[in-house]
Formats: C-alpha cells, sequence, structure tokens
C-alpha cells in the first residue's frame, strides 16, 4: 500500500467514523438513549425500560465483538481495552467518580453531546469543563495524582485480562470460540431479558434503539479494528491503526476524546495534532443530534437557572473528566464498549458508575427535601 493509498483510506475512515456517530447521536435523542436516565428511572420511578434499553444495546455489542474476533475480523488482545494488567481499583475510584459527576451534570458524556446538539448551552459547558478536566487527567495535573494513588493497586494475570481470555488459558481451550459461546450466550440472555414483556410503542422504540446503539458499538469496532488497519505502513513497515489516540482498535467513548478534540481545537496549527476517530465522533454524535432536533422540531436553546445549578453542573464536569479517564471510559466507554470485549475491568467500572449515580440521586433528593 502506498502512502498515497494509506492516506485516503485514513480519510474515508474518519469520514465513516463521523456517519456512525452522527447516526448514534440521532438514535440516542430519538430513543432517549441515557445510562444515567435509566438508573434515574429506577430509582425515582422503578422504571426499567432504559436499563433493558442498554441490556439490549450491551447484548448485541457484546455479540457483535465476539463474533468478529472469532472470524479474525478483529484481533482482541489488540483493543484500547487490551491489558494483562487489572487497574481495579482505578476503574472503581473512577467509575464513582463519573457516576456521580453525571448526575450533576444531568447526564453523561454521550447524553452531554446530544444535549449540545438539541441547543443546551449548559450542556456546551459542561463539554468544555470536562474536557479540559479530563485532559488534566490524561496528561495534567491529576494524572500526576492519578499514577501516585489508584493505578498504583492493580494485579496482573497471563494473559489478556478479558473473562473468556483467562477462562480459556485455565482451560485449555481456544479463546475466540469461547468468547463466541460466551457472547453469544450472556448477550443472547440480555437482549432476551431486554425484549420480555415489552407491548407498548414507548418499549418496543426503546429496545429498538438499544439494538441500534449496539449494533452501532459492534461497527465501530470493525472500523477501527479491521477496515482503517494498514498491516504494514509504507513508511514504517510497522502494523497500524490508522486514526486513533491509542494506536489501538477503539470503539465509541465520549470522555478521553473530547479531551483530545480540545486539544486539536486549540492546537491546529500544530501539523503533529491530527483528526482521530475519536475526534470526529465527537463531532459527529453532536451533528446528528442536531438534525434531529430540528427536524423534528424540538431544538431549544437552554441556559442555567441560576448559580447554584452552574456549580452543580460545573462540579459534576470535573467528576466526570476525571473518573471518566481514571475509569478508562464512560458509560458508552467502559459500559458498551469495554464490557463488549467482555474486560475484567470494566466489572468495576461499571459497579462504580452505577453506586456513584444512586449516591448523587440520593443526594438530590435529600437536598430537595431540605428546600421544602
Amino acid at each position: 500500500m502506498s502512502v498515497e493509498q494509506v492516506s485516503l483510506l485514513t480519510s474515508l475512515a474518519l469520514a465513516a467514523a463521523f456517519v456512525l456517530s452522527a447516526v448514534f447521536g440521532a438514535v440516542a435523542r430519538s430513543t432517549r438513549f441515557c445510562t444515567m436516565g435509566a438508573i434515574s428511572d429506577v430509582v425515582n420511578l422503578g422504571d426499567w425500560t432504559r436499563v433493558k434499553q442498554w441490556a439490549a444495546a450491551g447484548g448485541v455489542a457484546l455479540i457483535g465483538f465476539s463474533a468478529l474476533v472469532f472470524a479474525g475480523l478483529v484481533d482482541a488482545d489488540r483493543t484500547l481495552y487490551a491489558s494483562s494488567r487489572i487497574l481495579w481499583l482505578s476503574a472503581l475510584v473512577g467509575g464513582l467518580l463519573f457516576g456521580a459527576g453525571m448526575v450533576l451534570c444531568s447526564g453523561c458524556g454521550n447524553k452531554t453531546l446530544v444535549r449540545v446538539g438539541g441547543g443546551s448551552l449548559k450542556a456546551l459547558v459542561v463539554l468544555l469543563v470536562m474536557g479540559v478536566a479530563a485532559f488534566a487527567t490524561l496528561k495534567g495535573i491529576t494524572a500526576v495524582l492519578r499514577v501516585a494513588t489508584v493505578d498504583h493497586v492493580h494485579f496482573d494475570v497471563t494473559t489478556n485480562a478479558s473473562l473468556p481470555d483467562v477462562l480459556a488459558s485455565a482451560l485449555k481451550m481456544h479463546a475466540p470460540s469461547l468468547r463466541l459461546l460466551m457472547g453469544l450466550v450472556i448477550g443472547g440472555a440480555l437482549i432476551a431479558w431486554a425484549a420480555w414483556g415489552r407491548r407498548e410503542t414507548r418499549d418496543v422504540r426503546s429496545l429498538v434503539g438499544g439494538l441500534l446503539i449496539g449494533l452501532l458499538v459492534a461497527a465501530a469496532w470493525w472500523l477501527s479494528g479491521h477496515w482503517a488497519v494498514v498491516e504494514e505502513h509504507p513508511l514504517t513497515l510497522e502494523h497500524v491503526f490508522l486514526a486513533t489516540n491509542s494506536g489501538r482498535a477503539e470503539a465509541l467513548s465520549f470522555v478521553t476524546p473530547v479531551a483530545y478534540a480540545i486539544d486539536w481545537l486549540m492546537f491546529y496549527s500544530d501539523a503533529n495534532k491530527l483528526l482521530t476517530l475519536g475526534i470526529v465522533s465527537v463531532a459527529g454524535v453532536v451533528v446528528g443530534a442536531a438534525v434531529h432536533a430540528l427536524w423534528s422540531r424540538e431544538f431549544r436553546w437552554e441556559g442555567f437557572a441560576g448559580t447554584s445549578d452552574l456549580a452543580h453542573h460545573m462540579g459534576g464536569a470535573v467528576l466526570m473528566g476525571v473518573g471518566g479517564v481514571t475509569a478508562m471510559g464512560c458509560t458508552i466507554g467502559q459500559g458498551l464498549s469495554a464490557l463488549s470485549t467482555l474486560s475484567l475491568a470494566s466489572l468495576p467500572a461499571i459497579l462504580g458508575i452505577v453506586v456513584g449515580a444512586v449516591a448523587s440521586l440520593k443526594y438530590q433528593a435529600w437536598q430537595l427535601q431540605r428546600e421544602l
């Protein structure tokens, strides 16, 4: 492959990532896909509809990733979440911070992008603050704190720290086959639970939205892990995952890519700052949500109600930025993309997000009662 062909493939991959994430934004907005909203519905209303929507997305993403690995289209050992080291405390603490923050901000990173597309200036402020906090946790002051504390607590395994690989190593089985079997069983169970008892149009719409979200996550794995891959780069002669920040296969996530998007905008004239799949995905979700908001005539400008509202959102944005990077993902990055790989680190991260969100919801309820 020539340098010109690599450049063309990179451009096509970026365009494909933009379209894919734009569809994601439109689907998420039209079907009210929101992990924070799902947890809030259960805690405050006892309504599991959106939790089942998330389960449907997780089931499809899991089956999709497992099938891609089994078919040899994606290498499970060369994804962003592949590692022999399990930073379980980082995942747990980061998840707790992120979960608490997303409640204060009225939505996670994905929901924030969707709300920006719908005209929310509140969400725009959250996005900027979250991005700065995330970048500081990647390379700045909170990065030093992260590395010196929670990242020190871990345990290592002899293989990739995903459930199929660990079990395959222990049972002397073919890892891709076991991964496919587990993907079909666990993913199928999640989809079956999500589809059980749905009768109203609202429920069916929610289920379809979840299935589409999961399919888009799987498509993102195929895009970055197979299509946008050069086995031997003409300049370096290395195996290259094109247009990724990590140099590995990546799927959808919406905290670290926001930080890189802000960095790209601020240092645009620096030739070393290149567009990546994550950066264009951030833009794609906003554009997709905006198109849906305009098409459905639901686009509305929205500002802060007061200083208290501003303080809660900014504090939540900092927690999301710090927590999202510390946990190596958000409700989409860890909750769907990493979970689809059955990464062992995704389990404490998801647990932390749920516990942090519930605690923050309880705090809000207590604060409201105190003001009455």
